[in-house]
């Protein structure tokens, strides 16, 4: 027998020797020989899984009683479980949650959590309940401004199917890092009742606290694509519990790709400044740079740094410029490149008449479509991001541009509708997210 060649397992069992000095090669080959084989049997490709991120709700500081729109929760939680409803993008066959207190500046202590398969409105799928542990435990404690993983849970999920996770917090919390726009309904119930099939809210809400994302063990071939973004990402104008975003109908198209589809937008996001929520320079790596197997990131951000100026929403912040936005663009650009990430830039959408009926008035102006116009152009023809998705194209009204298409406008002249969201989801192909890669 050749050194340079293992022989099979079988073939292994048959080597002897008595001499004391062959002993280490013996064991050695017989090692060898079976870790060979192990590797010939298991399963390659997409049949080993490794944990992806299958759904995100990026967190924000809940803001103070001087910004115009109300946050939307309550002043805290005591004694009282919140149950939460999300529908993943991958499936797997085991789960676990992320919990963020990332904005906390006292330990949230988490005194009972347990995850099911969504039944009807506040209900559970009978038999799929299952206690959360972390580290064996089913309570924790998380110190400001850290984010915890729970342990692996044994419960299978279909892609696209919806989850409810139920908290239970026993002492006096404070809402403070929270999603703002949900678009999904949470329900909020008097003492520990995170194991009930069944329960009767005391209250609704529409936000999303502490739950800031859902992994499961997926194929390793599973890609990972996150749409970083603003209102128009986190889906304003979509209907309620319907998962109408535009990144979920871009989850229901790839369902059959293995591509987990994450959705980082945030209400009111800014490229450059802060308000409800950081910046996306200062996010991107926790939103989008964190996630595992993530391959490409599409940025649709910019319409709130050119026109929250001069208005209720930020009174005196400065109008950003076309150079400063296209400067922010091209850290992110540089930055996604050193990971070895697609980047994908999407033009910004007519605004023309936007929120002129509410607290937002004049979020529109002929000199803030200027700088749209001047962004959109270094967008489409500056090339530095990877590949371009025009958006502005695909919605606007031919004869009039500066506006949304009556069909996909969602009423308030910014916001696409369910219509608008699936028209966004079917512009983007599998070339445009990884130039087959």
């Amino acid at each position: 027998m050749r050194l340079g060649t293992l022989p099979s397992a079988k073939s292994c069992l048959r080597i002897t020797g008595s001499s004391h000095r062959f002993t280490t090669l013996l064991l050695l080959i017989v090692v060898g020989c079976f870790a060979a084989s192990a590797r010939a049997a298991a399963p390659s490709g997409f049949d080993k899984p490794q944990w992806i991120t299958t759904w995100i709700a990026s967190p924000q500081p809940l803001w103070k009683g001087d910004f115009p729109l109300p946050t939307n929760v309550p002043f805290n939680f005591w004694n009282q479980t919140v149950r939460q409803a999300a529908r993943v993008s991958v499936g797997g066959h085991s789960v676990r949650i992320q919990l963020s207190n990332d904005y906390g500046s006292t330990p949230l202590v988490i005194g009972s959590a347990h995850i099911a398969l969504t039944g009807k409105d506040a209900g559970i799928v009978d038999g799929t309940d299952r206690s959360i542990t972390f580290g064996g435990q089913g309570s924790i404690s998380i110190p400001p401004g850290a984010p915890v993983l729970s342990d692996p849970i044994d419960l299978k999920v279909a892609a696209l199917q919806n989850v409810s996770v139920s908290l239970y917090f026993p002492e006096p919390v404070s809402p403070s890092t929270f999603h703002w726009d949900g678009r999904q309904t949470a329900y909020i119930v008097s003492g520990n009742q995170t194991a009930k099939d069944s329960i009767k809210p005391d209250a609704t809400m529409t936000t999303r606290v502490f739950l800031s994302a859902i992994q499961v063990d997926a194929p390793s071939k599973t890609r990972t694509v996150v749409a970083l973004g603003d209102s128009i990402t986190d889906g304003a104008g979509a209907s309620m519990d319907s998962n109408a975003r535009w990144p979920d109908f871009l989850a229901a198209r790839l369902v059959d790709n293995h591509v987990a589809v994450l959705n980082a937008g945030i209400s009111g996001a800014r490229l450059l400044q802060d308000k409800m929520g950081v910046n996306a320079l200062a996010r991107f790596d926790r939103d989008v740079l964190s996630q595992p197997n993530i391959e490409s990131v599409i940025v649709l951000l910019g319409i709130n740094d050119i026109s929250w100026n001069h208005m209720a929403f930020a009174p005196n912040d400065m109008p950003a410029t076309a150079q400063q936005l296209i400067a922010g663009y091209r850290q992110l650009i540089a930055r996604a490149h050193a990971r070895n990430m697609r980047i994908i830039g999407a033009t910004l959408t007519p605004f023309e008449g936007a929120l002129k009926d509410t607290l937002m008035a004049g979020y529109y102006s002929a000199e803030k479509e200027q700088v749209r116009q001047a962004v959109n152009r270094w967008i489409r023809e500056s090339g530095e991001f990877d590949t371009v998705v025009d958006f502005d194209k695909l919605l606007r009204d031919p004869t009039h541009p500066t506006r949304l298409l009556a069909a996909y406008d969602s009423g308030d002249h910014l916001h696409p509708g369910d219509v608008g969201n699936k028209a966004m989801a079917a512009a983007i192909d599998s070339d445009t997210l990884f130039n087959n890669r």
